[in-house]
Parts: structure tokens; sequence; C-alpha cells
């Protein structure tokens, strides 16, 4: 397969957890965001001390701001640098408050035909409820659970999604078997 299939989504909501299943079912390579994102800010004047210091003066809302710039360029650049891949995007590299970064986001993916994004349900409040029960298994700072829910109502992903896979109800294998389809399709 020569395809290159992106996965985008609030935090918790499964992407790399399903991104890593449709990577075996379908014999490709799979790039978390994630494992790779500090390495491109740093290439772009990202500063740990700079975060460290926004984060206590600002708490996570401002290394959150911080992180916008950097998130845009992270994610132009994970789409060209690996292409044919399966690539699963962290929970803020698909929102964008700033119009100048979610355009230079938008161009980067605008060509890209799989584009899933994965919400717990098409109710907003039920995603959200979903989504904080998950997140608390990794963080009980209410600032990153404000966050998560701004993801799931800000309309960013929703117009980055080619295609909206709501997982409530089903394994990640199920969701996993049901993006196959599309793409073979």
């Amino acid at each position: 397969m020569t395809k290159t299939i992106i996965f985008i989504g609030p935090i918790c909501s499964g992407k790399t957890t399903v991104a890593a299943l449709l990577a075996k079912k379908l014999d490709m390579p799979q790039c978390s965001i994630d494992d790779v994102r500090f390495t491109y800010y740093k290439d772009n004047g990202f500063s740990e001390d700079t975060q460290r210091e926004i984060r206590e003066q600002e708490g996570f809302n401002g290394v959150y701001s911080y992180w916008k710039p950097f998130e845009a360029d992270a994610a132009v650049r994970i789409v060209r640098e690996y292409q044919h891949h399966i690539i699963d995007f962290g929970g803020g590299h698909s929102v964008y408050e700033d119009p100048l970064l979610f355009k230079k986001v938008t161009t980067a993916l605008d060509a890209e035909p799989y584009i899933f994004l994965l919400l717990p349900s098409a109710d907003q409040k039920e995603s959200v409820q979903v989504l904080n029960e998950r997140l608390l298994e990794v963080t009980t700072d209410p600032q990153v659970h404000a966050i998560n829910e701004h993801f799931v109502t800000h309309p960013s992903n929703e117009r980055l999604a080619k295609y909206i896979i709501y997982t409530n109800g089903k394994t990640p294998g199920e969701t996993a078997e049901e993006i196959a389809k599309i793409v073979n399709n």
C-alpha cells in the first residue's frame, strides 16, 4: 500500500492504538508525532527552559500557546517526511486558533485523502465525558482536561478530517478494521 493514512483527534481518542493495529493489519510503517515532535520543535527554536518558565508562570494553558507554532511546523514536516506511513497526530497538532497556523497545516494536508478524526461519539458532551474519564488515567490537571474539551468542540478537527469515525461500542481492532475497509476500497 502506498497511501498515507493520518489520525487526528483529542487526547485519549485512540489514535495511537488504532494506528498501531492498522499498521500491522496493512503491513505499513507507523509514525507517532509524539515520538518525533520535540526533535522537530527543537529544530525550530523550542526551549525546554522557556517551556518550564511558562509552565511555572501560566500553567498548561501557557505551554499550550507556546507549543502552537511548533506543532504546526511539526505537522507539516511529518506529513512531508513520513509519506506512505500511518501517522497519528498528537491531540493539539490538528487544532489551531491562529488562522495562519491553521492555513499552514490545511495546505500541507489538503491533498491527503485519508485523514481520520477519531471521536467516541457524534455527541460532543458524550465525547468530552468519555475522553476525560480516559484522561484521568494520565493526568488530573484541570487545564489539560479543559484543553481536551476544546479539542472536541473546536472546528479545526472536523475541517481537516476526510472521515469521522465514532468509536464508542467498538474495540480498537473493530475500528481499525472499519478504517482498513475504507482505505482498501
